[in-house]
C-alpha cells in the first residue's frame, strides 16, 4: 500500500469506546500469481475474542500477518487503535514510517506464534523482560515485578530463573512463557497463529485454558485456530475463511450452530466427522 492509495479511514488519536483497537479494511495479498488473500475486512473493538477459522491455505496466518506488518499487503489499510499502521497521518495524506517508527508502532500488537521462538540464553524472566524493557523502554525493577505476576497468571511463577531447555513441562510450558511475553507488552490486542498446532495432543488442554482465562480476564484476541472448542466456549465471534476471503462471520451461535453459507456447513461437518473418527 502506498500513500496515495490509501483512505482516510479512520483518525490517529487515543484509543476510546467509540475507537476500535483494530480494523481491517480490504487486505490484500499475492505471491506472483498465487492471490492468498483478496478484500479481507475485519473490525475488532476493545475486550472482544474473534476465532478465525477455515481449511489449510485459507489466508489466515497470512492475514494475520499482515496486522501487524510482519507480511506487507498489497493492497488495504489496517489501523490500529485508530493510528494507519506502517502510515502517519499528515495533511489528509498517509506518509510511510521509518523501519524504527514502525517497530515501535508494533509494539502495540503482541503476536503468539506456533513455534515458541524463545530466546534459549536467556531465564523465563529475561525472554519475557526482554521487549519491555529493550522495547519499550520501561524501567526495569517495574517490568521485573510485572513479569512475576504474569508468570503467576499463567501458572510458572516457579519457572522465573529456568532457561527454556530446563522447562519440564516441555512444549506446554514454552508456549506460556511466550504467551506471557506477549502479555508483558501491554498489546492493545493479542494476535494468537494457530498457538496449539505444534503441541502434541495432550498438551493442547493446558494452554487452552491460560488463553481462556485471558479471554475471560478482558484481554482482546483474534485468534486462528482449530480448536472449534474452544472457540464454541470463548470466542463472542467466529470468522470462517476460505480460499483467501472471508466466507462468513458472526455471532459463535450462528456461525458454529446454524451457518449460513453452503462451505460453512462443508467445513464443520468434515472437522465433526474427522473428531468422530478421532474419538
Amino acid at each position: 500500500m502506498t500513500a496515495t492509495d490509501a483512505t482516510t479511514a479512520g483518525s490517529a488519536g487515543p484509543v476510546d469506546d467509540a475507537t476500535p483497537v483494530l480494523e481491517a479494511i480490504g487486505i490484500g495479498k499475492s505471491y506472483g500469481s498465487n492471490e492468498v488473500l483478496r478484500d479481507v475486512s475485519m473490525t475488532v473493538r476493545s475486550g472482544e475474542v474473534v476465532c478465525i477459522i477455515g481449511p489449510s491455505g485459507a489466508g489466515k496466518s497470512t492475514f494475520l500477518r499482515t496486522l501487524n506488518r510482519l507480511e506487507e499487503p498489497d493492497t488495504g489499510e489496517v489501523w490500529v487503535g485508530g493510528e494507519p499502521m506502517g502510515f502517519e497521518l499528515r495533511g489528509g495524506v498517509l506518509h510511510e514510517l521509518s523501519e524504527r517508527r514502525l517497530s515501535a508502532q508494533r509494539a502495540r500488537t503482541a503476536m503468539v506464534f506456533q513455534h515458541f521462538n524463545l530466546f534459549p540464553h536467556l531465564t523465563v524472566l529475561g525472554n519475557i523482560i526482554e521487549g519491555p524493557v529493550r522495547v519499550q523502554k520501561r524501567n526495569a525493577k517495574e517490568a521485573r515485578a510485572e513479569a512475576v505476576e504474569i508468570l503467576e497468571r499463567v501458572g510458572l511463577g516457579d519457572k522465573v530463573d529456568a532457561y527454556p531447555g530446563q522447562l519440564s513441562g516441555g512444549q506446554r510450558q514454552r508456549q506460556r512463557v511466550a504467551i506471557a511475553r506477549a502479555v508483558a507488552m501491554k498489546p492493545l490486542f493479542l494476535l494468537f497463529d494457530e498457538p496449539t498446532s505444534a503441541l502434541d495432543p495432550e498438551l493442547v488442554g493446558e494452554v487452552l485454558k491460560v488463553m481462556g482465562d485471558l479471554a475471560r480476564d478482558g484481554m482482546t484476541m483474534l485468534v486462528v485456530t482449530h480448536e472449534i472448542q474452544f472457540a464454541r466456549e470463548v470466542a463472542d465471534r467466529v470468522v470462517f475463511m476460505a480460499d483467501g476471503g472471508i466466507v462468513e462471520q458472526g455471532p459463535v451461535e450462528q456461525v458454529l450452530g446454524a451457518p449460513r453459507e453452503a462451505r460453512t456447513k462443508q467445513f464443520l461437518q468434515r472437522v465433526l466427522a474427522l473428531r468422530v473418527v478421532l474419538v
